[in-house]
């Protein structure tokens, strides 16, 4: 299998952050390879990795175990989640039929129609971040931009605008992402599990106040939804839902956003190229997140016996599809570490997955992605790095972003 080839731990904290070399290497060596010592194969080709999200007859979702966080069998941890409600699978960790039923009732709201209906609250928000930079003359992107803008798309999409302020909904993504990444210590793990019963009791209220009135939102729809022939949702598959709609809302989005614009500082002349043809926009957004892989990549179990990429897995062998990997793939996107606005085939990545369980609001996302770009080009220029930047990615699993950008700029004449 070719595991010799790769003598790096993936998962190890220096690769996590600059993961890039490791890549390349194994895309030279061995794009499909058993991880020594562990029940885990690594999917890192493009092809690979693609042929099997479409193989849910013999690639599982249901890994939701491994998402109940790296201490989830700790007593202390139980039992703080033991005094919410318990951790169910819909979306992300949910098999069909039971994932069509939850998604079903999901797209609806995340469609481009929708999506274009509220395209003029995205720009005013991205606009008031904006006008708020300028009047300061040097941010912190990702505080002062990338963060605020998707997590008050989310937030008002999924009902808690009116009674959560955006810092708690930021507190309580952070705390769900960095358990699925699964590379915290105990007394975060427990801080996290405390902001997990904390979200699920605020939920409790609102999903209480949407059964006795409801309202136009999502939460509403979810809660008052009925399938036929099938139960109403419960209220832990509410909570579930919510929480993976809040995390993807804005945790992907937000790293794009700020990995994107540190893409444009870095390549002044790729900057020049969307700024005389905004008509770039859209595909730049694609390459961006071809690029930034935020979500780097996903788990898979392996239902029998079975292959990839020529490769046999065994059943149970828990398969990592490497999306960031995929994406950076020298078969599938020639010089893929240069970043190219007009590449051609940039709308082919994976950053969002493919098939049944790809990411639901991903036009949501590309939306946000290309106002806020617009609006930057609009409003901004002389955008550079201030001179004590320092550039950090943590180390995660599954997600990678930046933790701070700090910029200087002008405002456009």
């Amino acid at each position: 299998m070719a595991s010799a080839a790769v003598s790096q731990n993936p998962f190890a904290p220096e690769v996590l952050s600059d993961p890039w070399d490791f890549y390349a290497s194994v895309h030279a060596r061995a794009p499909v390879f058993a991880i020594p010592g562990t029940p885990i194969t690594y999917v890192a080709g493009y092809d690979a990795v693609s042929d099997a999200l479409g193989r849910v007859e013999d690639f599982s979702n249901d890994f939701g175990a491994i998402l109940a966080g790296a201490r989830s069998a700790d007593p202390e941890v139980t039992a703080i989640l033991d005094t919410g409600w318990p951790a169910v699978d819909t979306l992300l960790t949910a098999d069909p039929p039971r994932h069509t039923r939850f998604r079903k009732l999901v797209n609806l709201a995340f469609s481009m129609q929708r999506v274009n209906a509220i395209e003029g609250k995205i720009r005013a928000i991205a606009v008031r971040l904006i006008e708020a930079m300028l009047a300061k003359g040097e941010a912190d992107f990702v505080t002062d931009f990338a963060i605020p803008l998707p997590v008050a798309v989310i937030t008002s999409e999924i009902g808690m605008d009116a009674t959560t302020d955006l810092a708690t909904v930021k507190r309580w993504s952070d705390a769900f992402a960095d358990r699925l990444g699964q590379m915290i210590d105990k007394p975060r793990e427990m801080e996290c599990a405390h902001e997990v019963v904390a979200f699920q009791r605020h939920a409790k209220t609102l999903i209480d106040a949407r059964r006795a009135q409801p309202t136009d939102d999502l939460l509403s729809d979810l809660v008052n939804a009925r399938v036929a022939g099938e139960e109403p949702l419960s209220d832990a598959e509410i909570m579930s839902i919510l929480q993976q709609l809040m995390v993807a809302g804005n945790e992907t989005t937000t790293s794009t956003l700020a990995g994107g614009l540190l893409r444009l500082i870095e390549q002044p002349q790729a900057w020049a190229a969307v700024e005389a043809d905004r008509t770039l926009i859209p595909n730049m957004v694609e390459e961006m997140l071809r690029m930034e892989s935020p979500t780097s990549g996903l788990w898979r179990v392996v239902k029998r016996d079975s292959e990839v990429a020529g490769v046999p897995v065994k059943a149970g062998t828990m398969l990592m599809l490497r999306y960031a990997a995929a994406n950076r793939d020298p078969a599938r996107f020639p010089e893929p570490d240069h970043f190219q606005p007009d590449r051609k085939n940039a709308r082919t990545h994976l950053a969002f997955g493919k098939g049944i369980h790809m990411c639901v609001g991903n036009m949501l996302s590309r939306k946000e992605l290309a106002v806020a770009f617009q609006e930057i080009l609009d409003r901004m220029e002389g955008v550079t790095l201030q001179p004590d930047a320092k550039l950090v990615w943590p180390p995660n699993m599954l997600l990678r972003g930046l933790v701070t950008l700090p910029i200087r700029f002008r405002a456009r004449a």
